[in-house]
């Protein structure tokens, strides 16, 4: 167990430190003016926060409050003592930048890192293959600090160049790799192709796979055609956060197809309904609010991430040990790509769910389309891929799909079947809701 004094600490443990910390985030904050006028607005200072309720009366931080401040929005440290940028996707508007001191980078994120891939089940002195993106994008350097501090021989491949990863899979023997999942299940099919057989020839222990969150059926697919003993986990953080550094699925909590919040020390959780901002119960649904305690140069306070989780029935005592960070499930959606269709919300990860559940759809490759000229969405269009060799005929796949999602969301839609190789494949985060006019 990485830091286990931490570790151990019950929630009460957990909200103390968390308490102690946010008394110093306001002292850091009330010597920035871009904070002092962010909590103005809310009749409140920074040093607030050292209040018992001060967190709960504060201001929440979204997109629009950053782009305000372009170009380095909320920066609490002179320009000079920032060590490097990273950026958010940008996928809708501009890149937003947050910079790193060096305590930040090669200190904080480091140690974050190195808890979150031990609580994983990586072990020390593995090979790893690095597969998610570098420059401004903190997901590459973020496991590169997290396989160093672990002493794991690195290959950092990136994503892409798929046969000659496929290929190193099994001459290099790496056993953890970390990418997305759709990238991984694209490579064990590059891997087929080329004559390799990932389950006899490669050595893989663990997966750490994030960008999205996937299916229990999808990830049950995935480990089925991996060597014995495999075992994915999903990895969660944010740009804002500072990484992927929120939570991990663990071999304590994989079963349970759910993740656990173990840097809650460093970096506060909130999960409260979308609606009302109020905390949600065990077993409850909503959004992930975050609160960075000790980054230096560019912190969130109360930073809406959009996305939605449910919050475990049984968030303490994990049988890990760690008793006081909390276990949520797997990442629903987010707020903004949720789709009401006839009335009905709808999100993709309930399209993938049942895509990757029918016989004979290729698992990676799937979209769903709508009309964005539309304000209410009256219709929407699921594409999918049939894989040959299952043997099954198009309009079966599309039959099956129909019925399910009529069975679980009911609502009619339409279906389209393509052949393989058609549809986009995304080494990444995958773009699943594209916009297109629908036939009237």
């Amino acid at each position: 167990m990485h830091d286990p004094q931490v570790e151990q600490l019950d929630y009460q443990g957990i909200l103390a430190l968390q308490q102690e910390r946010l008394v110093k985030l306001g002292e850091r904050l009330a010597r920035s003016e871009d904070w002092v006028t962010h909590f103005a607005a809310a009749g409140m200072k920074p040093g607030d926060l050292a209040a018992a309720d001060g967190l709960l009366n504060a201001p929440f931080l979204d997109k629009d409050s950053l782009r305000a401040r372009y170009p380095f929005p909320f920066l609490t440290v002179r320009m000079e003592e920032v060590m490097r940028f990273m950026a958010t996707s940008g996928t809708t508007g501009l890149p937003v930048l947050f910079g790193q001191t060096n305590e930040d980078y090669n200190g904080l994120l480091r140690r974050q890192m190195a808890r979150i891939l031990t609580a994983a089940g990586v072990r020390r002195g593995q090979r790893a293959y690095q597969g998610y993106g570098y420059g401004l994008w903190i997901g590459g350097p973020a496991l590169d600090l997290g396989f160093a501090a672990l002493d794991c021989t690195t290959f950092p491949l990136g994503p892409g160049r798929g046969e000659l990863a496929a290929q190193w899979m099994s001459d290099h023997r790496y056993e953890v790799a970390s990418m997305s999942p759709l990238w991984l299940m694209t490579l064990v099919t590059i891997a087929k192709q080329t004559g390799i057989d990932p389950k006899r020839d490669w050595a893989l222990k663990t997966a750490i796979l994030g960008g999205q969150s996937v299916s229990t059926e999808f990830r049950a697919q995935l480990e089925a055609e991996m060597p014995d003993g495999f075992m994915s986990q999903n990895i969660y953080g944010t740009t804002e956060a500072g990484g992927p550094i929120l939570a991990v699925s663990t071999p304590y909590t994989h079963a349970d197809d759910e993740l656990q919040l173990v840097n809650e020390d460093t970096v506060l959780t909130e999960i409260l309904d979308p609606q009302t901002l109020k905390p949600v119960g065990p077993g409850e649904v909503g959004e992930i609010v975050i609160t960075t305690l000790c980054k230096q140069a560019s912190p969130v306070v109360r930073w809406r991430t959009r996305d939605l989780v449910r919050l475990s029935p049984k968030p303490f005592d994990c049988p890990s040990g760690r008793r006081g960070m909390r276990r949520i499930g797997r990442i629903i959606g987010r707020t903004d790509d949720m789709l009401k269709v006839k009335g009905v919300i709808v999100f993709p990860s309930q399209i993938e769910d049942i895509i990757t559940s029918t016989p004979g759809t290729v698992k990676e490759a799937w979209q769903i389309y709508v009309d964005k000229e539309r304000v209410t969405l009256s219709s929407m269009c699921v594409a999918v891929e049939a894989d040959p060799s299952s043997g099954r005929a198009p309009d079966e796949i599309l039959s099956d799909i129909k019925r399910e999602v009529r069975a679980r969301l009911g609502i009619q839609i339409e279906v389209e079947c393509h052949a393989t190789g058609t549809l986009p494949r995304y080494e990444a985060k995958a773009t699943r809701v594209l916009h297109r006019p629908m036939p009237s």
